[in-house]
């Protein structure tokens, strides 16, 4: 009851922070708190300029960190949001006042545990970044290493905390009392939201996902990922190397340095083509202040705190989607979703195809370097709503990367589409995991891994046919039969000789 209370507070200063901004809309549309949302609704200004999207950034904004972030999150949801609040909130602005460089090195030391002049020769007390979580100082190390250190807020993790009991308790009360809703899966969108918030307030998992990056992509030419300093790195600390590089969007700086846009553009597709498909390990915030193209024309990516993870099956669907996509071979896209359960059997794949193809044709058909596979995904993920296809968290964080580095990619050259530069690897790829070869790889490892299960499900058998034989208690895990005479007709031989069929059925099934 306590917590209840606790929560209906604060749902009031929410509710009175959106009315200032008459951005209420939200709560009105998920039918939260709506007494409290009518209350505020009747004392909401009607003179605030800009889009509803822009009116939501600027409340999301007042209400602090969590929520930037929230609404960071929530601009890959353009099916919770819609297109155009979708797009105003991926503009909102994850920049805060930094807090003072004495306090930085108290947390340094603190997690440390040693004083700073033992681990730094230099320390430059004002921060280059300051963002909602963390802010960035440089620093040298006491062997002259050039370092970046990565410090959080005080008090920050308490903060988030907070508001994440908050955001869970208004999605299990949306999934409660807005049926049409669950579709969206709001309590997996807000438990997606704390992972990631999760990994950004430990630094270490941060250090982590860049090292995991950095070994992924150590043999890619023209890439490299900054390397991690664990000496100097903690929960609340992490060093690494210092990036001196050109924003990857300052093209007169390029061009200056004697690099051209479009091979920096070629590097960058192939970059995020290797992170999703090959490894199925993506950094998710590559907006250009988190890409560097260093002094030798290679591309640095810095802040790991965002990223993407997508396995195998997952990585099969979008290969197969877009390559159909691409191909105009809407019947094959509908098919892949059936194929991986996205779409429930029991919907009309006829119908699906149909609404694919009324996706494809107005972007497909836009002149190449106009085309947004990142839209198309968007546009997709919006008219599942008709065909029950649950919302997919990792697509929808890729959608949005995608969407990001479409953008750079049209900075660095318009006349150029990234996805055009990726698609041999793409074929290539498909080609050596979804071709015949392949497939037959697969079936192999499938039924060597039935082998593997064989003496298990024999030895399961003998004990049913010994319990039956002996006419004793057939065990936790073994089905009782009890005295159904139309059971114990079938007899222990047959049941052998069902049990061995199956065992057959499943070797003999990948071949």
């Amino acid at each position: 009851m306590f917590t209840a209370i606790t929560q209906i507070r604060r749902l009031l200063r929410i509710a009175r922070t959106f009315a200032r901004h008459d951005a209420l809309f939200p709560l009105e549309q998920m039918g939260v708190a709506p007494v409290i949302v009518t209350l505020a609704r009747m004392l909401s200004r009607r003179d605030v300029p800009g889009r509803p999207g822009e009116r939501l950034a600027a409340a999301l904004e007042e209400l602090g960190p969590s929520f930037i972030k929230l609404g960071q999150a929530l601009s890959v949801r353009s099916d919770l949001v819609g297109d155009d609040i979708a797009e105003d909130l991926s503009a909102l602005q994850d920049q805060l006042p930094p807090f003072a460089g004495e306090r930085a090195r108290a947390i340094i030391e603190e997690e440390l545990q040693m004083p700073l002049d033992a681990v730094f020769e230099s320390f430059d007390d004002t921060p280059v970044a300051a963002a909602s979580i963390a802010q960035v100082h440089f620093a040298r190390t006491v062997e002259g290493d050039d370092v970046a250190v990565k410090v959080l807020r005080p008090g920050i993790e308490d903060r988030f905390n907070r508001d994440i009991e908050l955001f869970l308790w208004i999605a299990r009360m949306v999934e409660r009392t807005q049926p049409s809703l669950r579709r969206l899966r709001p309590l997996a969108v807000v438990h997606t939201f704390q992972a990631t918030v999760v990994t950004e307030m430990d630094l270490r998992l941060e250090a982590a996902a860049a090292s995991e990056l950095r070994e992924n992509t150590e043999g890619d030419p023209g890439f490299r990922v900054p390397k991690i300093d664990w000496v100097r790195t903690a929960q609340r600390v992490m060093t690494l190397e210092r990036i001196d590089g050109i924003q990857i969007d300052e093209i007169d700086a390029l061009n200056e340095a004697g690099f051209a846009p479009r091979d920096v553009l070629q590097r960058s597709a192939e970059s995020f083509f290797n992170q999703v498909f090959r490894d199925g390990f993506f950094h998710a915030d590559i907006h250009p202040g988190n890409m560097f193209v260093d002094r030798e024309g290679t591309l640095c990516p810095v802040d790991f705190g965002i990223m993407g993870r997508l396995d195998a099956r997952t990585r099969n669907y979008l290969a197969d989607m877009l390559l159909g996509f691409l191909d105009r071979d809407y019947k094959r896209v509908a098919e892949v979703h059936f194929e991986a359960g996205y779409v429930p059997a029991r919907m009309s794949i006829g119908n699906f195809t149909q609404a694919v193809r009324s996706i494809g044709e107005p972007i497909l058909g836009k002149p190449l370097h106009e085309i947004s596979l990142a839209r198309l995904l968007a546009h997709l993920f919006q008219v599942t709503k008709t065909f029950e296809m649950e919302a997919q968290p990792q697509l929808l964080l890729l959608q949005k990367t995608m969407l990001v580095a479409e953008g750079v990619g049209r900075t660095l050259d318009p006349s150029v589409n990234m996805w055009t530069l990726a698609r041999p690897l793409v074929e290539e790829w498909v080609m050596a995991h979804r071709g015949p070869d392949a497939r037959i790889r697969d079936a192999v490892t499938d039924a060597v891994s039935n082998l593997e299960r064989l003496p298990r499900l024999v030895g399961r058998a003998e004990a049913v046919v010994e319990a039956m034989s002996a006419g004793s208690e057939p065990g936790p895990h073994i089905p009782r039969y009890g005295g159904d005479p139309s059971r114990q007709r079938w007899g222990p031989n047959w049941l052998v000789l069902i049990l061995l069929g199956i065992i057959a059925f499943l070797l003999m099934r990948n071949f």
